[in-house]
């Protein structure tokens, strides 16, 4: 579909990449990776046509359309949201104006004329090209995709230049998706979306009949939508099948292969070398000493390129609060007559790592300036536990950076402890390198401003840290700094971020926000995601539960957790009467409930043996034997975490239906 051959960009004096050949098939779903500035928002201009190759040839085949959506810099006005959603489907609206007017000319004329069967066969091949082309449904696929992307049906009529620019980025992906090109290029699509939107996102990317290329630094949006990656490192494309997951572990035992060819090719070189500085003035030796100056002049030299430096932060552990980190009891938030937040309670203990998810204006942000202090309560009675020292890192965290201020200087002020060489490590780590330290705050953009208030904050955290999307504006590479030194701290987090990996690794509970109330789900987000599609119920307060602690800090307790909350809950029905229709049915007879009795040991016993046999892969999965090895591993390491999820269902719900006869 679109092929380069021997391409090259150069920008300004620096070479991005050369002699790249790459293929783009009609049902590719391709990942481009690499480091920041090494060319890949330019090679999405040249695929869509909107910059040129300094070197080499870019062939698109006929009938290839592209549609690009660069990271922002878009902007739409003068329609309504619908509007120009619909301005998409010119051609088809023109269409159905025209077969409008020849159904009014089709009644109108003699049935029995010549220009009657004009007319009619006209409409007919029309209504066939209209029907195909799925005219008659183009509305209702326009409503799909705006609620599909954050829209709710008020905004539909609203004026498109009355949004903010990550709604108007959100609108030109709508009208992009709509359009269905053969070749969709999307440049960091998620970075305007919440979790909700990008959850759509990926299942429409899913069944997107023709191929993409995209550029993400959200490592699960990655692994769950493209089938090849292609990355570019050392000026040069490497291409690889599988997700982001599999392209990381094919790069390493890539690298293996490239430092081993390396060795040997430095072996024969000094052979080589040696050989023709000891023979190279013996007559009788002349004919080998050119021999192998000629193998020297002929040998492509494999180039080991410098490696980025791993960085391994960790903050400055903060002092132990007390038990209980803070507390809210019937929280009321109003701005005027909007109401955010009512009759809200819930208790963060010491340790929790809290995500708030929620769809944009649901109150995530509002909820962590009110843990701040930054905002008061409308109502209700928030309390801080003993020792508690909050830190609030704001999506505006940057206004209060001394602008003035170059970066080094600044940061080596906050540590005075710290080397120039570790300063200048961690701000690389955060996207500042070379020359960058040394820049003043106040000529950083907002993205650049805001990651090194992140890293400046972290350098002396408190013990209760509460982050407004942390993960915006960082690179993969950066996420897992931060992620790495968050899951090490010893204090207590309360995060909003709408990267599912980074929710994933580190949350222990999910508090989701919306529609006035905060409802606590124990364990990571594929925990929540698993109770809100029915696999148990939410903890709204877990307080009410008896014998049960505030705190579930594991995935694995959460479903023993879900289950004890749900059998002895039911709502606010209160509990059932003895002799009640709804009481005679849970009761079991003594055989019926020795048979459950058994099953529960026994699935208890076969829970221990899988879960043996997933440590004994995982460790396997540790040491590489070959590719083809570790893919037969990762396969029955997913059997067996399938099964153990299987059994620990079953465990549940027998624990639960016991418990309830009770």
């Amino acid at each position: 579909m679109i092929q380069l051959s021997g391409a090259g960009k150069r920008f300004g004096h620096k070479l991005l990449f050369e002699n790249v050949d790459w293929l783009i098939t009609s049902h590719d779903r391709i990942g481009l990776v690499g480091a920041n500035g090494t060319g890949k928002s330019t090679l999405m201009k040249i695929l869509a046509g909107l910059d040129t190759l300094d070197y080499g040839a870019l062939t698109i085949a006929k009938g290839t359309s592209a549609g690009y959506l660069p990271q922002d810099g878009l902007s739409l006005s003068g329609r309504t949201v619908f509007a120009e959603c619909m301005s998409v489907f010119a051609e088809l609206r023109a269409m159905e104006q025209e077969l409008e007017t020849l159904t009014h000319s089709i009644a109108e004329l003699d049935h029995t004329s010549a220009e009657y069967s004009d007319v009619a066969d006209r409409y007919h091949r029309l209504e066939h090209e209209f029907r195909t082309r799925d005219g008659y449904s183009i509305e209702a696929e326009v409503g799909r995709i705006l609620m599909g992307l954050g829209f709710s049906k008020e905004d539909w009529q609203r004026q498109t230049d009355e949004f903010s620019g990550g709604w108007q980025m959100r609108l030109a992906l709508v009208k992009l998706l709509l359009q269905k090109p053969t070749l969709l290029l999307l440049d960091e699509p998620t970075n305007h979306l919440d979790l909700e939107a990008r959850n759509w996102l990926e299942e429409y990317l899913h069944d997107y009949p023709h191929s993409f290329v995209l550029i993400s630094h959200d490592r699960y949006f990655l692994d769950v939508t493209v089938n090849k990656i292609a990355e570019i490192w050392n000026k040069r494309f490497w291409f690889y099948t599988g997700n982001y997951d599999k392209f990381l572990s094919q790069k390493t035992q890539r690298n293996e292969q490239l430092q081993a060819a390396y060795r040997n090719q430095r072996e024969r070189i000094e052979q080589l070398e040696v050989f023709i500085n000891r023979f190279r003035y013996q007559a009788t030796k002349a004919k080998q000493v050119q021999s192998r100056i000629k193998e020297l002049e002929k040998m492509e030299r494999i180039e080991i390129p410098p490696e980025e430096t791993t960085i391994h932060f960790s903050f400055p552990q903060p002092k132990a609060s007390g038990r209980i980190v803070a507390e809210f009891e019937n929280v009321a938030k109003s701005y005027g007559e909007k109401e955010v937040f009512r009759n809200v309670g819930f208790m963060i203990e010491r340790g929790d790592r809290i995500a708030l998810v929620g769809v944009n204006g649901a109150g995530k942000s509002t909820l962590i300036k009110l843990l701040a202090g930054s905002e008061p309560l409308t109502g209700g009675e928030f309390r801080l536990g003993h020792n508690v020292q909050a830190d609030y890192f704001a999506q505006d965290q940057y206004k209060e950076l001394n602008p003035d201020a170059r970066m080094i200087d600044d940061l080596g002020d906050v540590s005075p402890r710290s080397t120039q060489t570790e300063l200048r490590s961690l701000l690389g780590c955060f996207l500042f390198s070379e020359d960058d330290v040394f820049k003043k705050i106040g000529v950083l953009s907002g993205g650049e401003r805001g990651r090194y208030a992140l890293l400046r904050m972290l350098l002396h955290p408190a013990n209760f840290l509460l982050l407004d999307e942390p993960t915006n504006h960082l690179d993969l590479r950066a996420k897992d700094v931060l992620l790495n030194a968050l899951v090490e701290y010893t204090g207590t987090v309360v995060f909003v971020s709408h990267d599912r990996y980074f929710i994933d690794r580190l949350a222990t509970r999910v508090f989701e926000v919306g529609g006035g109330k905060v409802d606590v789900y124990p364990g990571n987000y594929e925990d929540y995601l698993w109770r809100k599609q029915g696999g148990s119920q939410a903890v709204p307060t877990l307080e009410d539960v008896p014998g049960v602690t505030t705190k579930a800090q594991t995935a694995a307790g959460a479903p023993l957790l879900a289950a004890v909350a749900r059998s002895g809950h039911n709502g606010n029905r209160g509990p059932e009467a003895p002799g009640s229709v709804e009481a005679s049915k849970k009761r079991l007879n003594p055989i019926k409930r020795k048979q459950i009795e058994d099953r529960v040991h026994e699935l208890e016993e076969e829970i221990a043996r899988v879960e043996a046999s997933i440590s004994h892969c995982e460790a396997a999965l540790q040491n590489f034997v070959s590719a083809d090895e570790s893919q037969r591993q990762s396969q029955e390491l997913d059997q067996h975490k399938a099964s153990h999820a299987a059994l620990l269902h079953e465990w549940e719900e027998l624990g639960a239906a016991l418990q309830e006869s009770d």
